[in-house]
């Protein structure tokens, strides 16, 4: 019988744009980067270091890559859940393995921005959206509530 839960969850800041690419079947791929910081004392120094961690984000729901095309861009504050998930392949003219673990966001999972997109004066619920492959209205999905609390900054 199987058993166990695979759920990663990310509150950090976008690397770069969402980067959208096609793929041979006709379906599309959302990459994107996302970096969680933090801080400790080096118990040899005595000094603050801080430590940025970099995370790959990727979905293949149409609906979300919608929506994170126009809102995911460079600097804003992203929460994301996803599972985690590690591919592996061989580049042509290699024998060894490459790997890459990424958190994939499937239905059932969501993302939302906790900052407003610079310059903009809509609330940052206009730019969530559950990831479940639907299509996204302009103005974002409605929020949803219960199941997450506001951030603590």
């Amino acid at each position: 019988m199987p058993f166990g839960k695979n759920h990663a969850e990310l509150v950090g800041r976008l690397g770069d744009d969402v980067t959208v690419n096609h793929l041979r079947n006709g379906g599309r791929v959302a990459n994107m980067s996302i970096a969680t910081d933090e801080s400790y004392i080096d118990k040899n120094s005595g000094e603050k270091v801080d430590k940025t961690e970099w995370h790959r984000v990727v979905t293949f729901q149409d609906g979300l890559i919608d929506m994170l095309q126009r809102h995911a861009t460079k600097g804003r504050l992203i929460h994301v859940e996803g599972k985690l998930q590690t591919r592996r392949w061989k580049k042509d003219g290699e024998d060894s393995w490459r790997f890459s673990t990424e958190i994939l966001v499937v239905p059932g999972h969501r993302v939302q921005f906790y900052d407003k997109p610079n310059g903009s004066s809509a609330p940052a619920a206009d730019a969530q959206a559950p990831a479940n492959g639907t299509d996204m209205p302009d103005g974002g999905a409605p929020a949803q509530t219960g199941d997450i609390e506001d951030p603590p900054f």
